[in-house]
C-alpha cells in the first residue's frame, strides 16, 4: 500500500476526502505499527516511520471511510516501572471516531497469565478486540444551530438512550433503544409535552461490557466504562457499528435542535475501562501506560484510584489534557452537542493528591473559545479523600447540588431541624455559590438521578432491594433518605398509595419551583419503578427501562403544568439571589423580595428556625423584586407568590399574610388535591395545609390580569385527579 509521511496533527484517523491521515501519541514506543483489517479479519501491518514530538504518523491515500484499524506498540514491558508495551496486544486508537466489534473476553486481552500477575502473556489479541473505524466527517447540518437556552430558562431531563426508548411501542422496533429512537417524533412529543429544554444523555462515548458482569448474566447498562472518547457507542445505533453511528448521532442532534431541545452529554474523563493492574490491555495501557494513568510512585505496577473503578486518568500529563480537550471540542464542533456533565469531576481537579480549584484542567476550559461557551456541569465529588467539593468549582461551572437532594429528601420525610437548610436550598443555595460570584443557576437541583431510587421508589421503600445485582446487597447506597409511606414496596393499601402519590407531587413541585436549574430523571414523571433497586448499573433489562404502557398520566400532566408555571413566572427562575432587600411598588409600602413566614403568618424569628419539631414554613416571593430585564431592556415584573410547605404528619392551620402582600390569594397548587380551586382567599384568613403537602398561592388581581389561568386551573384539577387515581390499584 502506498504510504506518505502524513502529519502529526490532528491525532487519530482523519479522512480528508482523498485519503486518511493516521497519528498516535506514544512516548513509550520504540516502534509503532498501524494495522488495517478487511471484513474477513485479515490484517495488514504498516510501520509508522515518521515521528514528531513522540507522535507517530503516516498518510494513506488509498484508505477510505469504513476502513477498520488498530495499533501495535513495541517497547519496554516492565510493569514495576509502569511500562506495559506489548506488540502482541492490538490497541484501540484513543482518537477513534467510530468502532466496530466488541471484546471477546479471554486470556489474549491480558498481558499476564491468569493466576500469575507477574508473568507476561504474548497471545495475540486481534481476533478478540474492538477495532477503530475511519469515518466520513461530512454531514449536511442544514443550518443547524445550538439552541443556547439560558440556564435560568433550562429544565434538564436526564435520560438513557436505550432505557428511554426500548419499550416505547410508538417507535418502530428497529429504532427502539437507539439514537434514531431518541429522535423519533414519539420521543420528542413527550419531551415537548413536559416542556423540558435539554436532554442530558447518560454516557454515549464508546464503552465496553465488563467480563465480571457477563459471567453473571448481566450487562453494563449505565455506560460508565469508557474506552473511546470520540466514538458514539455502537450498540445504540440502528444502523449498526459500521461507522454509520456517527451520522445517526448527528441526525439525532439535528432533529432535537429543530425541536428546540439541547443535547448534553454525561462524560467520563476520570477513568477508563482498562481497570487496575489486573485489568486488560485494550488501548491506553499498551500505548503509554505511565502517561495516561496515575500510578503509585513506590510501585508503578499499581494504579492510584480516586474513582472506585481501578484507575484514574493522569490529568497532570499534557497529552492527557490534550485528549480531553480535543474530545470536548470534537463533540461541540463536529457533533454539535450543547454541553457536558462531568462524572466524578473532582478527579479532574486533583493535583498530586488534593482537589485544586485552580487546576490546569479548569484553566484550559476557561480559556478555550469553544468549550467555555457550552454548558459545563460538574458532579462535584469523587471517592478519594477530600473529594466532596459541592460549591467549590470555578465560577464558569454549574454543579449537581447533592446537598439540595439530601435536604429536600430529609424535609419531606419529616426529619427534624431541617427548615434552615431547606430554605437555603430551595432559594438557590447562596451559601454554596454566591461567594465565588456565581448565581442561583450554578445549582443544578435534583431529587433523583440514575444513581439511586427512582422518585416512585423513593416514597415506596425504606431499604434498597438489589438482589438482582448478585452482590449480596453490598452494592448501592444504604442511606437513601427515603420513606416508604407506611409499607415497604408493593401494596394495595389505598391510604399508603394516596400518600405516595402526594409525596411524589411534593417532590416534583419543590424541585420545579426552586431557584436554580431543575433536573428530572427520566421516567419519574411516569411513575417509573425499579422495585427498590437503587443501583441499576447492570440491569440492561425491563427492570431499568421505562414502561410507557404503565405511565401515570395524571402525574405526567401535573409535571407538565408545573414546568409551564415555572416558564411563565420568572419569580421561580431568578438569575440573581434573593437578599431580602425592600422593593417598592408604586405608592405602596416596600416589601422585601423574599419573606419567610411561620404558620402564624408572621415573619420567622430565630427561635422558629431552630425548633426541632418545626416542619412547616411559608416563603413569600415578591414578583416586583426580580431586578432583571427582558430582551428588549424592559424591567421584568411578576405577581406575588406564597409557597407553604408542610412536612408534618398532621394538618396545620396557616394564616395568610396581610393585605400589603396581596389583596386576595388564589390557590394554584395543592399537592393534597383537596382544596385547589380558583376561589380567592382573603388576607389574614386561615388556610388549612393538609399533612405532608405543599400549597402554592398567587396574588389574585382579577381574571383580566391573569393571562395564564389555564395553568392554574390545570394544576388545581390535576392535583385532585392524581388523588382520585391513587385509589386505584398500584400499576405494575
Amino acid at each position: 500500500m502506498e504510504t506518505w509521511p502524513g502529519n502529526a496533527y490532528p491525532l487519530g484517523a482523519t479522512y480528508d476526502g482523498s485519503g486518511t491521515n493516521f497519528a498516535l501519541y506514544s512516548e513509550a514506543a520504540e516502534r509503532v505499527e498501524l494495522c488495517l483489517f478487511d471484513e474477513t479479519g485479515a490484517e495488514q501491518r504498516i510501520e509508522l516511520r515518521d515521528v514528531d514530538a513522540f507522535i507517530w504518523h503516516c498518510y494513506l491515500p488509498d484508505v477510505l471511510p469504513g476502513q477498520r484499524y488498530g495499533f501495535r506498540v513495541h517497547g519496554t514491558y516492565d510493569p514495576v516501572e509502569g511500562q506495559r508495551a506489548n506488540p502482541n496486544k492490538l490497541l484501540l486508537d484513543p482518537y477513534a471516531k467510530a468502532t466496530c466489534g466488541s471484546y471477546d473476553w479471554g486470556q489474549s486481552l491480558f498481558s499476564y497469565d491468569f493466576g500469575d500477575p507477574d508473568s507476561r502473556n504474548d497471545e495475540d489479541s486481534a481476533a478478540q478486540s474492538m477495532l477503530g473505524v475511519v469515518v466520513n466527517p461530512f454531514f449536511e447540518w442544514a443550518g443547524d444551530r445550538h439552541p443556547r437556552t439560558p440556564y435560568s430558562q433550562s429544565v434538564i431531563y436526564e435520560a438513557h438512550v436505550k432505557g428511554l426508548t426500548q419499550l416505547n411501542e410508538e417507535i418502530p422496533e428497529a429504532q427502539r433503544g437507539t439514537y434514531a429512537g431518541l429522535a423519533h417524533p414519539a420521543t420528542i412529543d413527550h419531551l415537548h409535552r413536559l416542556g423540558v429544554t435539554a436532554i442530558e444523555l447518560m454516557p454515549v462515548h464508546q464503552f465496553i461490557q465488563d467480563s465480571t458482569l457477563l459471567d453473571r448474566g448481566l450487562r453494563n447498562y449505565w455506560g460508565y466504562n469508557t474506552i473511546g472518547y470520540f466514538a458514539p457507542h455502537g450498540s445504540y445505533s440502528a444502523t449498526g457499528d459500521t461507522g454509520q453511528q456517527v451520522q445517526e448521532f448527528k441526525s439525532m442532534v439535528r432533529t432535537l435542535h429543530e425541536a428546540g431541545i439541547e443535547v448534553i452529554l454525561d462524560v467520563v474523563y476520570n477513568h477508563t475501562a482498562e481497570g487496575n493492574h489486573l485489568g486488560p490491555t485494550l488501548s491506553f495501557k499498551g500505548i503509554d501506560n505511565e502517561a495516561y494513568y496515575r500510578l503509585e510512585q513506590d510501585d508503578k505496577r499499581y494504579y492510584t484510584d480516586y474513582t472506585g473503578t481501578g484507575n484514574t486518568l493522569n490529568v497532570q500529563h499534557p497529552h492527557v489534557l490534550q485528549l480531553i480537550m480535543d474530545s470536548l471540542r470534537y463533540w461541540v464542533t463536529e457533533m454539535h452537542v450543547d454541553g457536558f456533565r462531568f462524572d466524578l469531576a473532582s478527579a479532574l481537579a486533583r493535583g498530586l493528591y488534593d482537589v485544586d480549584r485552580l487546576s490546569t484542567f479548569f484553566e484550559l476550559v476557561q480559556q478555550d473559545p469553544v468549550v467555555s461557551q457550552v454548558k459545563l456541569i460538574a458532579e462535584p465529588w469523587d471517592v478519594g479523600p477530600g473529594g466532596y467539593q459541592v460549591g467549590n468549582f470555578p465560577p464558569q461551572w454549574t454543579e449537581w447540588n447533592g446537598k439540595y437532594r439530601d435536604t429536600v429528601r430529609d424535609f419531606w420525610r419529616g426529619e427534624p431541624s431541617t427548615l434552615g437548610e431547606f430554605a437555603s436550598r430551595i432559594t438557590g443555595s447562596s451559601d454554596l455559590y454566591e461567594h465565588s460570584g456565581r448565581r442561583p443557576v450554578a445549582s443544578v437541583n435534583f431529587v433523583t438521578a440514575h444513581d439511586g431510587f427512582t422518585l416512585r421508589d423513593l416514597v415506596s421503600y425504606n431499604e434498597k432491594h438489589n438482589e438482582a445485582n448478585g452482590e449480596d446487597g453490598n452494592d448501592g447506597e444504604s442511606h437513601n433518605r427515603s420513606w416508604n409511606s407506611g409499607a415497604e414496596g408493593d401494596t394495595d393499601d389505598p391510604d399508603v398509595l394516596r400518600l405516595r402519590a402526594r409525596q411524589q407531587r411534593n417532590f416534583l413541585a419543590t424541585l420545579l419551583l426552586s431557584q436554580g436549574v431543575p433536573m428530572l430523571s427520566h421516567g419519574d414523571e411516569l411513575g417509573r419503578t425499579q422495585h427498590g433497586n437503587n443501583n441499576g448499573y447492570a440491569q440492561d433489562n425491563e427492570l431499568s427501562w421505562v414502561h410507557w404502557d404503565a405511565a401515570d398520566e395524571p402525574l405526567i400532566e401535573f409535571t407538565s403544568a408545573l414546568i409551564r408555571l415555572r416558564s411563565e413566572h420568572p419569580v421561580f427562575r431568578r438569575s440573581r439571589f434573593l437578599d431580602g432587600h425592600p422593593v417598592r411598588r408604586g405608592e405602596d409600602e416596600p416589601l422585601s423580595d423574599v419573606m419567610w413566614l411561620s404558620p402564624s403568618g408572621e415573619e420567622m424569628q430565630p427561635e422558629d428556625w431552630d425548633a426541632d419539631l418545626a416542619r412547616t414554613i411559608g416563603v413569600f416571593y415578591n414578583g416586583h423584586g426580580i431586578r432583571e430585564r427582558d430582551s428588549r431592556g424592559r424591567a421584568v415584573v411578576d405577581v406575588n407568590f406564597l409557597l407553604c410547605f408542610n412536612a408534618d404528619a398532621d394538618d396545620v392551620d396557616f394564616t395568610l399574610p396581610p393585605a400589603e402582600y396581596a389583596e386576595q390569594w388564589e390557590v394554584v397548587i395543592d399537592t393534597a388535591g383537596e382544596r385547589a380551586d380558583a376561589i380567592p382567599r382573603l388576607p389574614g384568613s386561615v388556610q388549612t395545609l393538609a399533612a405532608r403537602s405543599l400549597m402554592v398561592l398567587r396574588a389574585y388581581e382579577g381574571p383580566e390580569a391573569e393571562p395564564d389561568l389555564s395553568v392554574s386551573a390545570s394544576l388545581a384539577a390535576l392535583s385532585g385527579a392524581a388523588v382520585e387515581d391513587a385509589d386505584a390499584e398500584e400499576q405494575p
